[in-house]
């Protein structure tokens, strides 16, 4: 999931010094001794509002828990990468972190690792958790019911264009796809008007990961009206039509070289390329892309542009055949938990709520392009007037779908990127990359959690 911070636009609004001097020195936990509450976060050259934030509360922290030292251990990781980091972090109970950032797809895993600790009784004498979206709250539930996470915000996927590129093609500005066959009609006539410009990027194959599945296959999946796994009978889905015709679209594409050449498409850092190359320099028609675009582009982000707010359009992704209900999107998000190791729960919690609290949850929610989880930071005309592009991303939340929130999502996941990348570079045959995916699903899950389409 890329994302990126806005990190010098607007300043955090100082948290109430007298409501955190009424806590006690160390949460009930520290007795007369220095505690070390250690924070384990991602952070990125592309990703850096949470650690923006963790510095500049963490002083506010200390200062009203005496004896308290907030160790801030950000790693320097992809997304893979770092829930690597830390899944190994989380074995021994000296390298254990107290709070940590989790992404919400790798939640019910981890959960079942025993990582995560159980925050339901703390959850019921925090009066701001009145104050969080439903749906956003059922993102941090585990399979039992207990809330595991508080969400930090969360996201939608829509189709990013250059109005410019469209323009000069002579498709009109807005634009709505109705089907897919829009999408590939828009990209040939950018391939015929302008030579050198890339019609139209969707990312498949392993080297780019989550943003493979997430910004380009589920929607494609997802128009199609099948689904990667039936909730209700908790099954795998195998056998299916949609995706091989995800497959196929994905391969007209690339085939038709309307897309990046593979040999780039499968760098894990492409997205690098279509934010701070292609579309600043007018090189790229579109992309599939998440709510949290525009913060590349703003004042203080990796590639600023101040043209974006102009040249950019924003559309929703279309179903298949432009069947209802008409447009689809993915959505995801990412949460702080409270590590089941922690010799400090009640203290790791204190500091949870401090990052999350409304004004801090407004900034990151500006700065960080998030769609906001709390209704109170929703109705703020700081968040409404971040970008232009707010309200449209938002109403996507009506069409959007989650990732399976199961312990082996991860690996199927994996399987799915992998079939994008036989596929794009001619490696294997849709029928062939189809029949391999629903092979290594019953290989993961035993073949009496798959079922046929």
């Amino acid at each position: 999931m890329h994302r990126n911070a806005k990190l010098a636009v607007s300043v955090l609004v100082a948290t109430s010094m007298v409501a955190l001097a009424g806590c006690s020195a160390a949460g009930g936990d520290a007795g007369g001794d220095t505690k070390t509450l250690k924070i384990v976060y991602e952070k990125t050259d592309s990703f850096a509002a949470l650690d923006t934030l963790f510095t500049k509360i963490k002083p506010e922290f200390e200062a009203a828990h005496k004896g308290v030292k907030v160790d801030l251990q950000p790693i320097q990781a992809n997304d893979d990468d770092y829930s690597t980091k830390l899944a190994l972090s989380q074995q021994s109970a000296e390298t254990a972190p107290d709070v940590f950032y989790e992404d919400t797809f790798r939640l019910r895993s981890d959960i079942d690792a025993g990582y995560l600790l159980n925050l339901d009784d703390q959850l019921a004498g925090w009066d701001d958790w009145s104050k969080f979206n439903e749906g956003a709250k059922a993102a941090g539930m585990g399979d039992d019911g207990s809330v595991y996470a508080v969400p930090l915000g969360t996201d939608t996927r829509a189709i990013w264009y250059s109005k410019p590129v469209f323009a000069a093609a002579g498709t009109p500005v807005p634009w709505q796809p109705e089907t897919w066959d829009d999408i590939l009609d828009a990209a040939r006539k950018i391939q015929a008007a302008e030579p050198g410009v890339v019609p139209f990027n969707m990312y498949a194959g392993k080297g780019t990961g989550e943003g493979t599945v997430m910004q380009s296959f589920y929607e494609l999946l997802y128009g199609t009206g099948d689904t990667l796994y039936n909730e209700k009978d908790q099954k795998w889905v195998v056998g299916s039509q949609g995706f091989k015709d995800s497959l196929t679209f994905l391969e007209t594409l690339y085939a038709e070289k309307l897309a990046l050449d593979p040999s780039e498409a499968l760098d894990p850092n492409v997205w690098k390329k279509v934010f701070g190359e292609l579309f600043p320099q007018g090189k790229l028609g579109g992309t599939v892309e998440g709510s949290y675009t525009p913060s590349f582009w703003q004042t203080g982000g990796s590639y600023e542009w101040p043209a974006y707010a102009d040249d950019m359009g924003v559309a929703a992704f279309p179903t298949q055949n432009g069947q209802e209900p008409k447009g689809v999107s993915m959505s995801g998000g990412w949460t702080l938990a409270v590590g089941a190791k922690t010799e400090s729960a009640d203290l790791a919690f204190e500091f949870l709520t401090l990052a999350v609290n409304q004004e801090n949850a407004l900034w990151y929610s500006v700065n960080n392009s998030q769609i906001a989880v709390r209704t109170d930071v929703a109705t703020e005309p700081t968040y409404l007037a971040a970008n232009p592009f707010v309200a449209d991303v938002t109403k996507l939340v009506d069409v959007t779908h989650y990732r399976p929130a199961t312990s082996d999502y991860s690996k199927i996941s994996a399987e799915v990127q992998a079939a994008t990348e036989a596929v794009i570079t001619g490696q294997m045959s849709v029928d062939d990359a189809a029949a391999a995916y629903d092979s290594a699903v019953k290989g993961i899950v035993g073949a009496d959690k798959v079922a046929k389409k």
